[in-house]
């Protein structure tokens, strides 16, 4: 006579080992969250910090064709020293304050910019730096 036992043959995971692998899960993303929102703000300011390289040079020409400098990218524009396409004007405002020492110009986005409004990316013309949203030394 032969006795036969039965086993249990159930397969799966048990609750444990499901909440280790929710912990592990949320460990990983607490730390990969805030450098991806770090390089999403680098990326949004860096399309202000393209225009206002392109603003600074066009300013330097502007000022060497005329003798003193810009107060306002509508001049530069109308001077023929500068083309900023509409969809960048839209998301960004700039304000030039530019002199024979260097100055500063800034860009403030507007609510048509997907980070939000209110952002202020500045370039630093006599440390020749961008500071502000997007910077790794804002925080």
């Amino acid at each position: 006579m032969k006795l036969k036992l039965k086993r249990s043959s159930k397969s799966g995971f048990t609750m444990i080992e499901i909440m280790v692998v929710v912990v592990i899960v949320a460990i990983l993303a607490m730390i990969a969250l805030p450098t991806y929102f770090d390089l999403v703000k680098g990326g949004y300011a860096s399309e202000a910090r393209t225009v206002m390289s392109n603003v600074h040079n066009a300013s330097k020409m502007y000022y060497q064709i005329k003798g003193s400098w810009p107060s306002e990218i509508d001049e530069l524009e109308r001077s023929g020293q500068l083309d900023i396409d509409q969809s960048t004007k839209l998301k960004w405002s700039f304000d030039l304050q530019l002199n024979d020492q260097g100055g500063r110009i800034t860009a403030t986005s507007t609510e048509e910019m997907s980070g939000g409004a209110g952002h202020q990316v500045v370039f630093d013309a006599d440390l020749g730096k961008f500071l502000g949203y997007g910077s790794p030394d804002n925080e």
